[in-house]
């Protein structure tokens, strides 16, 4: 029986815990996070599911060197990190016997580093999904056993993306650990040129440039439209957070980028003459739908 220490967090890390564990590994430790309670935890427990098969479970601040004298004294013939959310240096990877694996949520080698789902949909990309492959120093950079796509449709959320590649993780995982346990799973080397590295995402990313086209601006509020904090500007010298949006190719009413009602629903223009639909809005500290919008609200311009 193969044994892997696993660094796991997140929907990701759960289904693909689970899936070691239906192949028969033997997982003696699983290392995760402690929940943060000021995030919005809407997302697994890797905890949880540990406690639950009764596996050792750790949730250290830092991977430091006593982490990875514990790895090193089991002699883990794999190490495995599913949206584990720290780098695992030189002492971790070189632990395992037959190597250690990262689970990442794109297509390799594009949207490499943080947050890949939520970038893929903010750059308007028509399709994503979940890559195995090999772990080196340098981060998402080592060969690739296997990797499934996705379709990203044109008014999905990056929570609706992400759950997707969770599937994709499960079943690249699920068809590639056969040949993983035997010692005859292909690589092939990733050609690192052809894709590029994205960095950690800030709260401040979210500001909405209205100057910007539809496209942008709609790409911008699902790729950050709850489980997400939203996408941000002001209205009517008024706070405005839009949390949904619609993008009907269609053209705009006004000169200057307004929020206005049109026959019970919520627009707003954008700085190429076209507008998007917004589906659900925050304004000055208020969730409204559109209906309440048109019900109750007159044009605002935006961004002031």
């Amino acid at each position: 029986m193969k044994s892997a220490v696993v660094f796991a967090y997140h929907d990701v890390g759960v289904r693909c815990l689970s899936v070691l564990l239906a192949h028969g590994v033997r997982v003696p430790l699983v290392v995760t996070h402690a929940d943060d309670p000021n995030e919005n935890i809407w997302f697994g427990s890797v905890k949880r599911l540990a406690e639950l098969h009764k596996l050792p479970v750790v949730t250290p601040e830092q991977p430091g060197d006593d982490l990875a004298s514990s790895v090193e004294a089991l002699k883990p013939d794999f190490l495995f990190s599913f949206y584990y959310r720290f780098m695992l240096g030189e002492r971790f990877l070189k632990a395992p016997g037959h190597g250690a694996l990262n689970m990442h949520g794109s297509l390799l080698p594009k949207y490499r580093g943080r947050v890949p789902v939520n970038w893929a949909v903010i750059h308007g990309e028509r399709q994503t999904g979940a890559s195995l492959h090999y772990m080196e120093l340098k981060p998402d950079a080592g060969d690739l056993v296997d990797q499934q796509a996705v379709p990203i449709l044109p008014d999905d959320t990056a929570g609706q993306v992400f759950a997707k590649v969770t599937v994709a993780a499960e079943q690249v995982l699920d068809r590639s650990l056969p040949a993983l346990l035997l010692g005859k799973a292909a690589r092939k080397r990733l050609d690192l040129k052809s894709g590029s590295y994205y960095g950690r995402r800030r709260p401040e990313d979210g500001r909405i440039d209205w100057s910007q086209p539809a496209w942008t601006v709609h790409n911008l509020i699902r790729a950050v439209a709850p489980p997400y904090p939203g996408a941000y500007s002001s209205a009517g010298g008024k706070p405005l957070r839009l949390l949904g949006s619609h993008y009907p190719d269609e053209p705009a009413k006004h000169r200057k980028p307004t929020l206005y009602a049109e026959r019970g629903r919520c627009y707003a223009d954008c700085g190429d003459r076209k507008r998007i639909e917004i589906l659900q809005l925050e304004w000055d500290g208020r969730t409204m739908d559109a209906a309440e919008f048109a019900a109750h609200h007159a044009a605002s311009p935006l961004g002031e």
